[in-house]
């Protein structure tokens, strides 16, 4: 699935945008459970959360954990993609708490 991020059309294969409001699939980010909640409130269908645990894209940055992505994404209602120092086996652990998949860079290489 090809979803953009820029303004510029992707072609036939695009499936939706990123962060911002659409006829197509609509994807966007949050940090934050105030984040998640005005991404649905602007029309999200699937919210990118990050950064779940330490990742080498973003050296230092405060990450959620288990425990806080629990806590924030509980109840939302719209599918939850794992975004931040993602493997299979993290994402495993992750399942019991609804997320719907997850994304990597490291898991990757």
């Amino acid at each position: 699935m090809l979803v953009r991020a820029g303004a510029r059309r992707l072609g036939p294969g695009e499936a939706g945008v990123h962060g911002r409001r659409s006829d197509m699939l609509s994807t966007w980010p949050a940090h934050s459970r105030r984040e998640a909640v005005a991404a649905i409130r602007k029309g999200a269908d699937v919210l990118f959360v990050s950064p779940v645990f330490p990742t080498r894209s973003h050296p230092g940055a405060r990450t959620l954990g288990r425990v806080r992505l629990g806590l924030m994404i509980r109840g939302l209602g719209v599918p939850v993609i794992a975004l931040g120092g993602m493997d299979a086996r993290r994402a495993e652990g992750l399942r019991a708490l609804g997320i719907y998949g997850w994304a990597g860079i490291d898991a990757w290489t």
